[in-house]
């Protein structure tokens, strides 16, 4: 049985475009999936700007708003997935973009340590119950003294705060000759 925290649907009947891209986790060490993370991302806003088309100061301005905030979205969910994949599991990360009217919706799937759930969920009650001003602040004050290594936290807020982004998170249990569980991470962008 599905667990879904935030705001998480399945409906894509209304979709114009979408794209998914697919990556194995264990294919390069983490240190070098950082820059073809970037290289990703960066294809995937040059990809959607192209569905805003025009020639005015306007129509470019909505062109290079969209790419950045498709890149920045696009990188810190590709980077969760990475950083944060159970690599044991051998399932690969799917990252996906959908082209709706009035919004985009990306999809990262990934598998993810036993371990880690637990947490990992108390952190999705607090960001889907919690005041989204103080925690941004709070994680921003705290990120001065964290390790490149840990985990800031500041991704997940940072589309909230400033993209206007809805997230939503579901957790499936995938059985088979290597049973995990499977996080998929919906971020829904207005246009």
């Amino acid at each position: 049985m599905a667990q879904v925290f935030g705001e998480f649907t399945e409906d894509f009947s209304e979709r114009s475009e979408f794209l998914v891209l697919g990556f194995s986790p264990s294919s390069l060490p983490i240190q070098l999936r950082w820059k073809t993370n970037g290289l990703s991302a960066d294809f995937l806003g040059d990809y959607v700007k192209n569905f805003f088309p025009g020639d005015t100061s306007a129509a470019l301005n909505k062109q290079t708003e969209v790419r950045h905030a498709v890149s920045f979205v696009a990188n810190e969910l590709l980077e969760n997935a990475m950083k944060y994949s159970d690599k044991s599991a051998g399932q690969p990360i799917n990252l996906e973009v959908h082209l709706f009217s009035d919004r985009l919706i990306f999809l990262s799937k990934n598998s993810v340590h036993q371990d880690a759930i637990a947490n990992f969920q108390s952190y999705l009650q607090e960001i889907t119950t919690g005041d989204i001003g103080e925690m941004y602040i709070n994680q921003v004050e705290k990120s001065v003294d964290i390790d490149e290594s840990e985990s800031s936290g500041l991704g997940y807020l940072t589309m909230i705060m400033d993209y206007d982004a809805v997230l939503g998170w579901k957790f499936e249990q995938v059985s088979g000759n290597n049973p995990a569980t499977i996080v998929t991470t919906m971020v829904q962008l207005p246009l």
